[in-house]
This record gives structure tokens, C-alpha cells and sequence, in this order.
């Protein structure tokens, strides 16, 4: 019976997952008389059987050695992740998140797609469409700035690159902090910067500090597109995703309209402003820079009651805040079908293994300065890290192939778009120079001029006592003439020029002909009194009229190929749609060989900027759809950075040729987008994949 005792209180602290059960009657216990076979069973198998044996501790209830070596066995990966292998942890998040990734997907569908993807749908359009008008922005102000600024030609190709530069660096830089501070946080950054220094370049009146707000201005901006389109993809499905991001991309050619329709109407108007003295002057263009300002800060608004985006949250590990935003998502979206009783079902979500190193700086660690320093160089330093990361051997093929789609559509579209306006003010200057009138061996005496003179030639000409008073010479060149004794007042001009002219006697108040419009001239006794100041919109060129119309067909032939890709996107895939386009494009550019009127350069505008749309939308999807969560703005803003850049070289090598040569730039664009529709076609096709 003693032994029987004994054998029962070792049962008794038998180890059961992982836990010792010890008795709650003390140490010894006793119990039913067992079996006559049983007892022969106990005696048979004693001092042979080890999970048997009586560990005298056990007497005590101390635990056995071997088993409490199992148990801290089981307990080491948890208590020392900070000295395990970086790898091992990184391939224990990897797996975090392709579970999270299936599960979230699972969530969304749950939570459905209602009012609350619509309502941030038109939110977020607002910002894509803020970044639409800032491509126009410049070229629709350019003519008038010009003349109001006193730009050269230098002045003006800076002015129209400015803000491609901005974009390309606010892309890279925007694009990798929304990976780390958050999708919303930094697309707030970017419209704040955008609106800000958009106003305030409305006011500037130097060309310097001008060029410094539209620069810091495009930074801004840059970052839109990248947060964008992460941003709304993490509230969209599987199979809403394709079709939705399509529908977004339509906010971009609705800038377009905008900046045209904006422009058509307030630029004109030359008298819509105020004057502060001689020195300030606010014309119509900086009203409508004012204008285009407004869908910026319209999104700004409405984007502060929006919530970050769950997804986001949930890979840095902030689980309760992503439940209580998919949870609202759910809510609404049942509300809004008249089903409030729906309850969402879900209570845990999948979060991924924490691998970075914050830094936590305490209130009393060095100066304010000292710590903003060490949280920025810190960011700067995961953001480079998500940069390389996107160029390791799991991502470097796609990232390397995409590079190249983007850099070749950027490159030709963009080039086109400043070539086809350039390419039309071209023709519409040689049909003008078509009608010139010449006047040769003219004699006019003691004759008064007080209307516009345009389009002329006057060669030897002899003018005595004339008077010009109060009038306008436009495009208007006096060869080998005299001027005698006459007397210039209140003269504005543009594009005038005397060449080896004989000026005697002569006064000239108060007008703009300067001493660089007088070329090889003999000036005796002629006196320049007043001169005007600055500079002066002379003339409204008519030809402006026509260059806002093209921009306004060019950005509404897209809406077809938008509506084609929304609806096709998701049925024939990423990549078919990106190859079809861009070599359907590249098709369109040999017919511009035949666009030799302004009619005919529109038509073939139109038709090129409806087929290529698609591959745009495409680009946005699939690049979206192939980087993980925690790099998905970070790649967006590369790939898109490289585009501005494309757009940059685009501009500057197709606007070299206006006048020279249509052979280059056609073959250009066409090669380029050939060759990227080609290598489009390697990608790996992702509408039926989860967004990891």
C-alpha cells in the first residue's frame, strides 16, 4: 500500500502541457483500492519504465530537471528575439504578412463596398486632380508671365521644368515617408506644402522667388500620386481593385479640363486685377493661379475625416486602431444598404512581427533641436533602407523592368504633350508670317499715326514730321528708313525692331522701344525721354485662345480610353492592357508624318493621349499591386520620380526640334514606346493577387 501511495503521487505531478498539476490535498492522497491485475502491471514494469521512476523531489513537489529545461526551452523564442539572426526574424514577419494579406483580404470583402470607398474615392480625386493642374499650371501662365517678369528664353524653359523637378523629388521623398509615418499624415504634408506655396506664388512678383514657390510647390504635389493610389487600394477588394484605381486615374484628366476651362476664361481678362503703385501689379494669370490653388485645399479639408488607412496600421503593429477603422468601414457601408443589424464579425487580426528599431528619445535627453535631428536622420535612414530594399533580389527584376515601362511612356508622353502645342504655335506663326505686308520706298510727312500697326515690312521708307502717338507696333520691322524730326509718345510694341535706320531729331517719351530694338541704327540728336518700366502685356495674343482649347480636347479625348480601362482592367489583366496601349500608341505617332495644319496635329493629339490613357492607368495598378504594404508608396514614388524625370528629358529634347525636323521626336517617341510596350509584357500579371 506504501508503494501504491507513492506510484500515485508521482501520477499526480505528471507533466501536462507544459504545466506541472500538483495535488490540492497535500502530499499524499489517498484513493480507490486498485485492481489485483493493475497492482501486477506496476510491480512487473518497476525499475524499468523511466516516465515511472519516483523523482524524490517529487516528495516536495520541486519540479523534475528535465523537465524544467523542456520548459524554458519553450519559452527562449520569445525572450530572445533581440539576439536572434535579422533573417530569421525578417522570415517570421514574411510569413506574418502573407497571412495578414489573406485574412485582410477576407476582412475587406466582409466589410463590403459602399459609402465609405465613395466617400473617399471623390476625397482622394480631389488631390489627384490638384496634381493634374499643376502640369498645366505653368504653361497656361507662361505667355503672360513672361512679359509680366521680363523673362528670356532661358527664363521661360527653366520656369516650364521647374516643376517636374519638384514633383520628381517630392515623389521619392513623400512616397517613402508615407511608408513610415502613415498614408494620411503625409498626404496632409504634401497638399499643405502644395496650397501653401501655390498661393503664395500668386503674390510674388521677382521671377527668383517665383521660381522658389513653384519648385517647392511641385515638391508638394510629387507626393500625391504615390500616397494616392496606396492609399485608396488598401480599402479596395480583389476583385474591386482593377476597376476603382482606373475609375481615380479619371481625377487626373478632370485637372486637365479644369486648368483649361480656368485658364480659357480669367487669363484674358487682362483687367481682372489690381495695381499698388508702378512697382506691384497682380493681372489676371496670378487670379488664376489662385484659382487652380482651390481643389488642393478642398482635399486638404475634407482628407482630415478620412482614417488612415488600416492596412498601414496593422504593419506597425497598432492592431486595436486598424479593428476600430475596419470596423467603421463596415459600419457605413451596412448603414448606407439599410442593413444596420450586420454585425462585423471579426475580433482579431493577424499583425506581423515588429523588426525595426525606434528610437525613443526622452523629453530630457540633450536639446529640442538634438532629438528632432536624431527622429529625422533616423526616418531619412528606414526610408534609404526601403529604397534599397526595393532593389534586392525579390523585387530588383520587376522594379528594374517597371523603371523602364515608366521611364519610356513618361518620356514619350510628355514629350508629345509640349511638342503638339509648340508643334500648332509653329504653324499658326508661319501661316502669319504668310500674310505679312511689305511697304517699300514709302514717303509720309507731317502725318499722324494713332493706330495699331501689325505684320509689316517697311524698307526704305523716308518719315518726316510724323507723329506716333498712343498706339501699337506688333511684329513690325523698318529696314533702311529715315526718320526725321518726328515724335514718338505713349508707344507699346512687340516683337519690332529698326535695322540699319537713320534717326534724326527725333524724341521718343514714354515708350518701350530700348536700345536692343534699334539694330546697326545712326541715332543724331534724337532724345529718349520716360522710358517705360518693366514690363508690359502688350498684346493678347490670339493664338492663346486656340493653345487652351487643344489642352481642354487633349485632356477630354481621355475620358473614352479611361472608361475602356475601368471596365477592361480587371477582365483581360495589368498586362495586356499596358502592352496593347503604349504599342497602340506608338501606332499613332507615324500618323503624325501627316498632320501638316492645326486641324490635323488636334485630331492626332486627341487620338494619341485616349490610346496611351490606358497604359497609364495600368502602370498605376500593377505597380501598386506588386510591393508589400511597407513598401508600396516608397516603390510608387521611384517609379514615378524616374516618370518626372522622363518628363523632364521629354520636354527638352522634343521642343529642340519644333521648326527643324518632325523625324526625331516621331521616331522617339514611337521607338520608346514600342520598346516599353514589348518589355511590359514580361511583368507578372497581378489582378488575381492579394495585396500583400
Amino acid at each position: 500500500d506504501g508503494y501504491r501511495n507513492t506510484n500515485q503521487v508521482s501520477d499526480d505531478y505528471r507533466y501536462q502541457d507544459g504545466n506541472y498539476n500538483a495535488p490540492n490535498d497535500g502530499y499524499y492522497r489517498g484513493g480507490d483500492e486498485p485492481t489485483q491485475e493493475e497492482d501486477a502491471q506496476s510491480d512487473v514494469t518497476e525499475g524499468h519504465d523511466e516516465d515511472d521512476e519516483v523523482y524524490e523531489g517529487e516528495y516536495q513537489g520541486i519540479p523534475h530537471p528535465d523537465d524544467i529545461k523542456e520548459k524554458q526551452k519553450k519559452r527562449a523564442p520569445a525572450v530572445d528575439d533581440e539576439y536572434r539572426d535579422r533573417a530569421d526574424l525578417m522570415a517570421e514577419r514574411m510569413e506574418d504578412e502573407e497571412q495578414l494579406a489573406h485574412q485582410y483580404e477576407n476582412i475587406i470583402e466582409e466589410c463590403g463596398h459602399g459609402r465609405f470607398q465613395w466617400t473617399l474615392f471623390f476625397v482622394l480625386g480631389l488631390a489627384l486632380m490638384a496634381d493634374g493642374v499643376e502640369v498645366f499650371v505653368v504653361g497656361f501662365v507662361l505667355p503672360s508671365a513672361e512679359k509680366d517678369m521680363c523673362l528670356s528664353s532661358s527664363n521661360k524653359g527653366m520656369l516650364g521644368l521647374i516643376v517636374y523637378l519638384g514633383m520628381m523629388v517630392g515623389a521619392v521623398l513623400l512616397g517613402g515617408l508615407a511608408d513610415k509615418l502613415g498614408r494620411k499624415q503625409c498626404l496632409i504634408i504634401s497638399l499643405a506644402i502644395n496650397a501653401a506655396f501655390a498661393f503664395l506664388s500668386s503674390f510674388v512678383q521677382g521671377y527668383g522667388f517665383f521660381l522658389f514657390c513653384r519648385l517647392i510647390s511641385g515638391l508638394g504635389i510629387g507626393g500625391t500620386l504615390p500616397i494616392v493610389f496606396a492609399y485608396f487600394s488598401e480599402f479596395l477588394s480583389r476583385e474591386k481593385r482593377g476597376e476603382h484605381l482606373s475609375w481615380l486615374c479619371m481625377f487626373w484628366m478632370i485637372g486637365g479640363i479644369y486648368a483649361s476651362a480656368m485658364a480659357w476664361s480669367i487669363i484674358p481678362h487682362y483687367g481682372w486685377g489690381f495695381s499698388m503703385g508702378t512697382k506691384y501689379h497682380f493681372h489676371s494669370w496670378r487670379v488664376f493661379v489662385l484659382v487652380c490653388a482651390l481643389p488642393c485645399i478642398a482635399s486638404l479639408v475634407a482628407l482630415k475625416f478620412m482614417p488612415e488607412s488600416p492596412r498601414f496600421l496593422l504593419e506597425i503593429g497598432k492592431h486595436d486602431e486598424a479593428w476600430m477603422i475596419l470596423k467603421q468601414v463596415h459600419d457605413t457601408n451596412m448603414r448606407a444598404k439599410g442593413e444596420p443589424e450586420r454585425v462585423f464579425t471579426v475580433s482579431y487580426i493577424k499583425t506581423p512581427k515588429q523588426v525595426d528599431e525606434f528610437i525613443e528619445i526622452q523629453s530630457s535627453t540633450g536639446t529640442w533641436y538634438q532629438r528632432w535631428l536624431v527622429r529625422i536622420t533616423t526616418t531619412l535612414k528606414q526610408v534609404w533602407d526601403n529604397v534599397l530594399y526595393c532593389l534586392t533580389a525579390q523585387y530588383r527584376m520587376n522594379t528594374l523592368m517597371l523603371a523602364v515601362v515608366w521611364f519610356t511612356m513618361a518620356l514619350s508622353y510628355y514629350g508629345l504633350i509640349v511638342w503638339f502645342p509648340d508643334m500648332i504655335r509653329y504653324l499658326q506663326d508661319e501661316a502669319y508670317e504668310s500674310r505679312v505686308k511689305i511697304f517699300d520706298e514709302e514717303e509720309v510727312s507731317h502725318f499722324t499715326f494713332n493706330f495699331t500697326l501689325e505684320n509689316q515690312i517697311h524698307r526704305n521708307g523716308e518719315y518726316r514730321n510724323d507723329k506716333f502717338i498712343g498706339m501699337k507696333f506688333k511684329e513690325v520691322r523698318f529696314e533702311d528708313s529715315l526718320f526725321e524730326d518726328c515724335y514718338f509718345e505713349d508707344v507699346r510694341s512687340s516683337e519690332t525692331f529698326f535695322e540699319n535706320c537713320t534717326i534724326i531729331s527725333t524724341v521718343f517719351y514714354n515708350t518701350d522701344l530700348y536700345e536692343h530694338k534699334f539694330i546697326n541704327c545712326r541715332l543724331i540728336n534724337s532724345t529718349f525721354m520716360k522710358e517705360k518700366e518693366g514690363c508690359h502685356i502688350d498684346f493678347e495674343e490670339d493664338n492663346d485662345f486656340l493653345i487652351y482649347l487643344v489642352s481642354f480636347l487633349g485632356s477630354l479625348s481621355v475620358l473614352p480610353g479611361n472608361i475602356i480601362s475601368a471596365l477592361l482592367m480587371d477582365k483581360i489583366g495589368r498586362i495586356k492592357m499596358i502592352g496593347g496601349s503604349m504599342l497602340i500608341s506608338a501606332v499613332c505617332c507615324f500618323f503624325l508624318f501627316f498632320g501638316n495644319s492645326e486641324s490635323a496635329m488636334i485630331g492626332w493629339q486627341c487620338l494619341f493621349c485616349g490610346a496611351s490613357i490606358a497604359a497609364w492607368n495600368a502602370l498605376d495598378v500593377i505597380t501598386v499591386e506588386l510591393y508589400p504594404t511597407d513598401k508600396r508608396a516608397t516603390a510608387f514614388g521611384i517609379l514615378n520620380g524616374l516618370c518626372k524625370f522622363g518628363a523632364i528629358l521629354g520636354n527638352s529634347i522634343f521642343s529642340s526640334f519644333v521648326g527643324i525636323t518632325k523625324v526625331v521626336p516621331i521616331l522617339l517617341a514611337s521607338s520608346a514606346l514600342v520598346g516599353g510596350g514589348l518589355l511590359a509584357l514580361r511583368l507578372p500579371e497581378t489582378r488575381e493577387q492579394v495585396l500583400m
